[in-house]
């Protein structure tokens, strides 16, 4: 059996890529679902059902543990999937999200004052400041939606000019709230993650998602060695998108070498 990886693109990746170094003796299937990125401004009704037809194709792949990469779907769907899709019908599958892994890492390192940036979205869900008031309840949360940035990311990130107007907007606000810590709410964010550092100074600390999930995952297996030896380990990945006749071979690229 194997780990499938699910993204609504190729942001994703960046949680494979910490994976593959944390844990790179098992067997990984990742599925982008590219040809409907993004899925940050639809309905929750429509990202569920797309989230659903992700875990039939990994299912379909041999796939007994599948990570949900994807804040939106995470954020709009998990629940759904867990409590009332697998019992029905796939029983003995899991399915892990990747909220959970960095609010546990923000909490365990003792954010006060936590920003949050996602899609429309995630944001909307407040998935994020549920989990944080569950763990956290003596912090305060802001958040903000960053529409453009998963565009602008996938578009080669060819202008810096229209990345500083953009992270100026987003992120203005978040300095006035005098946050301490930031939880960088999309895979995708990786990718300009020191220049979101930069931009916000050295006294706020960035969490991001692929370390995040990296250590909670090897926690997870741990307490569930019944599974864990289920896995294959031959350390063979594959790659599967919802349309191999775009760019992805320059995105994968960019996103694994982030």
């Amino acid at each position: 059996m194997k780990i499938g990886v699910f993204d609504s693109g190729l942001g994703g990746l960046t949680i494979l890529k910490q994976l593959l170094k944390s844990l790179p003796k098992y067997d990984y299937v990742y599925y982008g679902d590219n040809a409907r990125v993004p899925y940050g401004n639809r309905s929750p009704q429509v990202i569920y059902g797309f989230t659903k037809e992700a875990v039939d194709l990994l299912v379909n792949k041999n796939c007994s543990l599948i990570i949900l990469a994807c804040n939106t779907a995470t954020a709009t769907s998990l629940r759904k999937i867990q409590q009332d899709y697998l019992p029905n019908k796939y029983p003995g599958i899991r399915v892990l999200g990747v909220i959970r892994p960095i609010v546990e890492l923000a909490a365990e390192r003792g954010g006060r004052r936590i920003g949050v940036i996602g899609t429309k979205s995630t944001v909307a869900t407040n998935a994020f400041v549920s989990e944080l008031r569950k763990m956290t309840p003596n912090s305060i949360v802001f958040q903000q939606a960053c529409p453009l940035l998963v565009p602008y990311i996938e578009d080669s990130m060819r202008n810096q000019k229209i990345l500083d107007l953009l992270l100026k907007e987003y992120l203005d606000p978040l300095k006035k709230a005098k946050i301490d810590s930031l939880i960088l709410g999309c895979t995708h964010y990786e990718i300009i993650k020191e220049i979101i550092s930069a931009k916000l100074g050295k006294d706020v600390v960035l969490y991001s998602e692929g370390e995040a999930v990296a250590i909670k995952l090897r926690d997870y297996l741990l307490r569930h060695p019944e599974i864990e030896n289920s896995l294959g380990k031959d350390a063979k990945v594959e790659y599967n998108f919802s349309d191999p006749d775009s760019d992805y071979k320059r995105l994968i690229k960019l996103f694994l070498d982030a």
